[in-house]
């Protein structure tokens, strides 16, 4: 059910992951058995409530991206990924001045 989803940022963590980088957060969510591929959005930019078919995984390698999932919200900076379960709705926004710059991880 809808409401049962919770959001789950998990940030990256230096002490135990070693320096951010783009490379590295890449391998990370690939690590989780997720196919990546990067996305560049301006500022401004808003996707509507919508779902995927698959499980997928949102990174941010640069920028800010504010993402409202399941009823709930959550600003994802550097180094942040949210785990988007298959089915739930979501919708994103690129907040700031910034353009974000996003790994999609997509589990098939």
């Amino acid at each position: 059910m809808e409401k049962d989803k919770k959001i789950k940022k998990i940030a990256w963590n230096n002490e135990a992951e070693g320096p951010f980088s783009e490379e590295a957060l890449c391998e990370k969510i690939a690590h989780q058995g997720y196919q990546v591929s990067r996305y560049m959005y301006p500022p401004g930019t808003f996707f509507s409530d919508h779902t995927h078919s698959s499980d997928k995984i949102d990174g941010v390698v640069s920028g800010e991206f504010f993402i409202t999932l399941a009823g709930s919200a959550v600003t994802l900076q550097p180094g942040d990924i949210l785990h988007v379960p298959k089915g739930t709705v979501h919708s994103a926004k690129v907040i700031g001045d910034a353009p974000v710059v996003s790994l999609d991880g997509i589990k098939y």
